[in-house]
């Protein structure tokens, strides 16, 4: 039986080693900041706005979404995406989390 390497790992440092994956595309970060400066839009408003196919946008949709980054409602035939600031919020709160402890390791080592 196969087992990946990353279940060797805390399931703190998977989540976060996913979330990094998810944000380390460019794309996917203009997809954030635009969603930030307009609160809501459609999928087709966004592709207006990012030099990207519809269908590129929405794999990276869909990346956010299935991490919970965004939410995405249906309105009739499209879907009316914004940012999860709760979940943005956990997230970071995760994150400082973790440099937190590796700034007080690491001072403590050297």
């Amino acid at each position: 039986m196969t087992h990946s390497k990353a279940a060797l790992f805390s399931n703190e440092l998977q989540h976060l080693a996913e979330l990094h994956k998810v944000l380390g595309h460019p794309a996917r970060l203009a997809i954030l900041n635009y969603l930030a400066e307009c609160k809501t839009c459609i999928t087709g408003d966004i592709s207006d706005h990012i030099p990207l196919a519809r269908t590129t946008i929405n794999q990276h949709l869909a990346e956010l979404k299935r991490l919970g980054i965004i939410k995405g409602d249906i309105c009739g035939s499209k879907v009316k995406y914004c940012i999860d600031t709760s979940k943005i919020s956990s997230m970071k709160y995760s994150m400082l989390n973790f440099f937190d402890d590796v700034m007080v390791e690491n001072n403590q080592n050297c």
